[in-house]
């Protein structure tokens, strides 16, 4: 397999980019994209296969977390039970480097979350590449950050990611330079709002 290699401007991607990158993750393959925080792996939230695939290339099994990245408040909710308490907190944090630890709905493919857990992580990024790709799919996108087997930091250069994963994933979207420190992880799942990983967002004293 040799990956399709997507370079245009982090801030106004190329439309034909966004169009073609949708057709391959809607075939159920996997994908590599910059984000708000660091480079991620994506795929079809749908895809059993591509899930696996997903998890090989990273080397995690069905106890690590993936998340859901979703366009908006709205989406958010068809996959996540949220409170009043919790909307708020939400709508003041997003779009931004954060993932939110929610209850999941009936909408949640089981092979998504914990095994143990009906728990989420959602997130709502703010980037031109991932706003613009999730528009054209019209629905969240799986996700894990792109850390490399036995490395404690993600890649941070595309043609990084070219030189160790050309044969391994179907499209690598090089939105320039990102960085290694991860999204601030919030749990949102007994009332009280927790924090239960410092990063780039800011936890605002929670």
């Amino acid at each position: 397999m040799i990956s399709h290699y997507l370079k245009g401007h982090p801030d106004n991607p190329p439309q034909r980019f966004i169009k073609q990158s949708a057709v391959i993750i809607n075939k159920g393959r996997v994908i590599v994209y910059s984000t708000d925080s660091s480079y991620a792996l994506g795929c079809h939230i749908g895809d059993k296969k591509a899930l696996m695939r997903l998890r090989r290339i990273r080397q995690i099994d069905e106890n690590h977390r993936l998340t859901l990245v979703c366009r908006d408040l709205a989406e958010i909710a068809t996959y996540a039970k949220i409170e009043n308490s919790d909307y708020r907190l939400l709508k003041s944090l997003t779009p931004g480097p954060y993932t939110f630890i929610l209850p999941a709905t009936g909408e949640v493919p089981r092979r998504l979350m914990h095994p143990k857990r009906r728990h989420i992580g959602i997130r709502v990024m703010d980037h031109p590449v991932v706003n613009a790709l999730l528009d054209e799919l019209g629905q969240p996108l799986m996700s894990c950050t792109l850390i490399m087997p036995g490395e404690a930091f993600p890649v941070t250069d595309a043609a990084d990611i070219r030189a160790q994963l050309e044969k391994h994933v179907d499209i690598i979207i090089d939105g320039g330079h990102c960085g290694i420190e991860p999204t601030t992880v919030i749990r949102l799942t007994d009332g009280i709002p927790e924090v239960i990983r410092h990063g780039k967002g800011k936890d605002h004293g929670l």
